[in-house]
């Protein structure tokens, strides 16, 4: 059966530069510290959330890595929201400003599963790639 409905168009998050340039400060110096700062300094921008979920997941703190990757994700869900994004259609990792959102889907998904939350592990790993399947691929590695 095809689908004779048009898709939605890609959701384009807007870039944030001072949180991108906070953030490729705290690369610099690469602390915990540094990257829990700029999540502090600019809450709505999931890139630093999605960085704390990653080191989190790195030193097998996985509840820390959960709790980083969900605020990431919602602060995302917030943002996609308000740029038009209707619950489902594009969301494409080739757009920087996207990743942010689309690593902390992944880190939450990563996370679920670490705690035992296998279902929540694969609504999000289907979500990551119903968003954009480059970006599934490009965070899994394949």
């Amino acid at each position: 059966m095809q689908n004779l409905l048009p898709e939605p168009p890609a959701t384009l998050l807007p870039a944030d530069d001072k949180a991108a340039a906070a953030l490729a400060v705290a690369e610099r110096d690469d602390t915990d510290e540094a990257f829990a700062d700029v999540a502090a300094h600019f809450p709505a921008y999931s890139a630093a959330w999605a960085t704390l979920a990653s080191r989190s997941l790195a030193e097998g703190q996985f509840v820390m890595a959960y709790a980083y990757a969900r605020t990431g994700y919602h602060r995302g869900l917030d943002q996609l929201r308000r740029s038009g994004w209707k619950g489902h259609g594009p969301v494409p990792w080739a757009h920087e400003p996207n990743r942010g959102f689309l690593r902390s889907l992944h880190a939450l998904s990563r996370a679920a599963d670490e705690i035992g939350e296998s279902d929540e592990a694969a609504r999000c790993a289907q979500f990551l790639r119903d968003c954009d399947p480059a970006a599934g691929d490009a965070l899994s590695g394949v």
